[in-house]
């Protein structure tokens, strides 16, 4: 496999902008690379969700949704390392590890998708060997209504759909990985 490749754009840069808001983090420090516990576990990782936490989102915000992307997956599409909905607007953290399958650390109305590793809830960074550093999209999306009705099975890209259409805002934390 040729691994000689340049970094694209950021995704959100095509999207309808709106106004950002601040997202914050005990274990992600800005432009940073990931520590191994938020490392797949086929990369030898933890495969944990670090801590987030947001705030200074619209006053319009009725729920908030989560998503952690990968635009530098060599597949032409990115990769899809988590999406959570229906998260309540009073919800403004999530701890370490709340993004396991089952879910037991994420509000009862939270909805976690399948990811593109096949699972649901969090999977952890795990671009193949010797490609560039990839980058991790850790992105908080305000959202004007209390839930969006979609199904864990809902295909990535109609998730990603939604959240873009509806968002007042976005809060956005980028770090690095390579093997």
């Amino acid at each position: 496999m040729n691994l000689e490749r340049t970094r694209g754009p950021n995704p959100y840069d095509f999207l309808p902008p709106v106004p950002s808001f601040t997202l914050t983090s005990d274990d992600l420090a800005p432009d940073a690379a990931l520590d191994l516990a938020h490392v797949h576990h086929s990369g030898a990782g933890e495969n944990l969700s670090p801590h987030l936490r947001w705030s200074g989102f619209p006053d319009e915000t009725r729920s908030f949704a989560v998503t952690v992307f990968d635009p530098d997956a060599p597949t032409g599409c990115g990769w899809w390392h988590w999406q959570v909905v229906n998260l309540p607007v009073s919800v403004t953290e999530l701890p370490r590890g709340a993004g396991a399958a089952e879910g037991v650390l994420l509000p009862t109305s939270a909805v976690q998708m399948r990811n593109d590793y096949g699972d649901f809830g969090f999977g952890g960074a795990g671009p193949p060997p010797g490609d560039m550093p990839h980058r991790y999209f850790f992105v908080v999306h305000a959202l004007p209504v209390e839930s969006l009705d979609l199904s864990p099975d809902t295909p990535n890209a109609v998730v990603g759909f939604n959240l873009s259409v509806q968002a007042l805002g976005r809060a956005t934390l980028v770090n690095t990985y390579a093997h």
